[in-house]
């Protein structure tokens, strides 16, 4: 039977179009198994959440070596996942997270995350820790996306290890939550490995009345530093940082700031500030060198993944490549307003390069893990950066305009107290009534070498004139002085205070209107500090402050009275240690300044000199804050008032006695 040729082709055509009918069915039914395999299956209850929902699962875990039969120091390789997704009607902007780990947790990698306190990996996260998003900083609203999974939710793979809790047990957090401002979250729900809990807008937080805009609006901090992105071109861009202490007595001398680049970047070049390695070797291979095939390395600047940045010194300021830019040229100094309002600011210009897939002017992408130290300054700890309203500044032709960034982030830095054996400074006591002198605390600023002395002794007590000598020349007059006062001498000496500089309180009187004592400061670093402060704080007596007879002085009220001392034009430079005058038997000299300062007794509370009211509860330098003694000299007037009652005790029965006798 022969088809004729029209029939033959209806087949075909029939054929043809049954085949694109399945393909396209087949297409359809993958995309929903996509979307399907996004969607979190909720627990029971919780679709009803009408904010932000975080869900912590625990996955799995395996034994690490070294293999232990101590099970608190067996170490155990977790695996886990924490799932972000926005349940209600506003945009999450720039989310953050805090996880409570409590197993000596160390976080090995965080996929789709970074930490927020700018630690590399691995790092130690037993106490808790905070994550925010990275790359995908936001959380649309399902309304404005039509339920798009990728754009709404942030799934965070971790990996890392934990100690000390041995199977069946599953190492939980103690808790999640929702670390943004203006969100309430209730304890989580606890299941055996897993965590939840819905976050929701606090309705007691009443909203600034502010301009709404798709960019969160800027934060304060102790510290501001701003990236403003002010020409963008295909592969690459020029960006102003701009560093800003806004601290009252924060400080930094001879800053270091560093960041991580995440895609690929690299500087091409600087102005206003310099890199501490000028290396290109990360840039002749990998995808940077495959795509920059053509372009000469030599004048390319930095090509770390890590970059450390420093401040130019003054003799650049008229440089025409490095300098001629605003707030530049400080020798890396960025003193508190309180000090000098105009040396508060630095900035710096750089030149970045790009690779593919970032090939667009739109396509930027700022650093991550923002750090920044000083010689002898507080801990600075940076947050991630949160993208804000463009940057307005003046325009270049001088007319009354505006111009604006094409982009701008903002990285908050704050203040961190040290730890116990982290300090870098330190604070020692005496007084006029009590004939030791009272040191710094055993490793106040850390021990590295404990071999030939104990770091859990407490300090041995010394004659005042001992503080001027060197710690490691310290042994013979405080062994000396123990034998004098009948001290017990430990075994094995007390380890010294290790601290770059030391400061001394000396309460030198008490009389009826006032009280005063001196302070005197002791650098036992070979660098100098040029424009030097400290300041201190009491718990009673600070408000009856009068006067400083060899330094600036000034009572700040609205920080907890506060003595902010400088010292004066000329006296504002404490130079480092020298070698004594015979180096190879004398101890080094520190270098060294005092002055007397008085107090007014005032008020209904009178301070107690006697008990300590009259030595700080604080003590800052440069901003840092030193470490305080564990104790306080105690006064023998107690003990005097004591005998002078038993003598007059004693006289009165002795009178009673003769009149008897009589």
């Amino acid at each position: 039977m022969k088809l004729s040729w029209k029939v033959v082709a209806f087949m075909l055509f029939l054929f043809h179009s049954t085949n694109h009918i399945c393909l396209a069915q087949q297409e359809g039914n993958d995309e929903a198994d996509d979307e399907a395999e996004k969607q979190p299956t909720l627990p029971k209850g919780q679709e009803h959440c009408k904010g932000i929902f975080i869900w912590y699962n625990f996955i799995s875990r395996t034994k690490e070596f070294p293999r232990l039969k101590n099970t608190t120091a067996q170490s155990w390789a977790f695996k886990s996942r924490v799932t972000i997704l926005n349940m209600g009607t506003s945009e999450l902007q720039a989310w953050k997270i805090f996880i409570g780990f409590q197993y000596k947790e160390i976080l090995v990698s965080a996929k789709g995350a970074v930490l927020m306190s700018g630690v590399d990996f691995p790092a130690p996260v037993g106490n808790g820790t905070y994550l925010s998003g990275y790359p995908q900083t936001d959380l649309e609203t399902s309304i404005d996306t039509a339920n798009e999974f990728d754009k709404i939710q942030v799934k965070v793979e971790l990996r890392g290890t934990q100690f000390g809790l041995k199977p069946p047990g599953n190492p939980m957090p103690k808790t999640i939550k929702l670390a943004n401002d203006g969100y309430k979250c209730p304890s989580p729900t606890r299941r055996k490995a897993s965590m939840y809990v819905c976050c929701v807008k606090d309705p007691k937080l009443k909203a600034n009345k502010t301009t709404k805009t798709k960019f969160l609006p800027r934060q304060k901090g102790d510290l501001l530093i701003s990236y403003d992105v002010s020409q963008a071109y295909k592969n690459n861009y020029l960006a102003q940082v701009t560093i800003e202490n806004c601290h009252p007595l924060g400080r930094l001398d001879h800053w270091n700031l560093t960041w991580e680049w995440m895609r690929g970047e690299f500087i091409n070049s600087l102005k206003g500030a310099y890199v501490r390695k000028v290396d290109i070797s990360g840039c002749l291979n990998g995808k940077v060198g495959e795509y920059y095939g053509d372009m000469d390395f030599s004048k390319v600047l930095n090509c770390e993944k890590k970059p450390i940045i420093f401040d130019l010194p003054a003799e650049k300021a008229d440089d025409a490549q490095m300098g001629k830019i605003p707030f530049f040229c400080r020798n890396g100094t960025l003193l508190p307003e309180t000090m000098d309002s105009t040396k508060s600011k630095s900035a710096f210009i750089i030149e970045v390069f790009k690779i593919p897939p970032d090939l667009n002017r739109t396509t930027i992408y700022p650093p991550q893990k923002w750090k920044i130290v000083g010689d002898l300054n507080p801990d600075y700890r940076c947050g991630a950066p949160n993208r804000v309203e463009p940057a307005q500044s003046p325009d270049i032709t001088g007319v009354e305009a505006v111009k604006y960034a094409i982009a701008s982030w903002q990285i908050v830095c704050n203040i961190s107290r040290p730890t116990k054996g982290n300090s870098r400074c330190c604070v020692t006591f005496s007084a006029y009534y009590n004939k030791s002198a009272i040191p710094c605390d055993t490793c106040a600023c850390g021990c590295e070498d404990t071999a030939k002395c104990n770091p859990n002794k407490p300090a041995m007590l010394l004659p005042p004139e001992a503080l001027l000598v060197p710690f490691e020349n310290r042994s013979v007059k405080a062994k000396a002085w123990a034998q004098i006062q009948h001290f017990k001498v430990p075994k094995r000496l007390p380890c010294g205070d290790n601290c770059g500089v030391s400061i001394n309180w000396h309460v030198s009187s008490d009389y009826k209107q006032g009280w005063a004592a001196r302070l005197t400061l002791f650098n036992w670093k070979s660098i100098n500090f040029e424009n030097w402060f400290t300041a201190v704080q009491f718990k009673k007596a600070g408000s009856g402050y009068e006067r400083m007879f060899s330094f600036n002085a000034t009572l700040l009220k609205e920080l907890n009275n506060t003595i902010f001392i400088q010292g004066i034009e000329g006296m504002n430079y404490l130079i480092g240690k020298k070698n004594g005058s015979d180096p190879e038997n004398d101890p080094d000299v520190p270098g060294k300044q005092q002055s007397v300062v008085t107090f007014k007794k005032s008020g209904k509370t009178w301070p107690n000199i006697a008990k300590g009211d009259g030595f700080p509860t604080k003590v800052l330098f440069n901003g840092e804050e030193c470490a305080l003694p564990s104790r306080i000299p105690v006064s023998t007037g107690i003990r005097f008032s004591v005998s002078l009652s038993l003598l007059f005790l004693c006289k009165f029965v002795s009178l009673l006695l003769i009149q008897r006798l009589n």
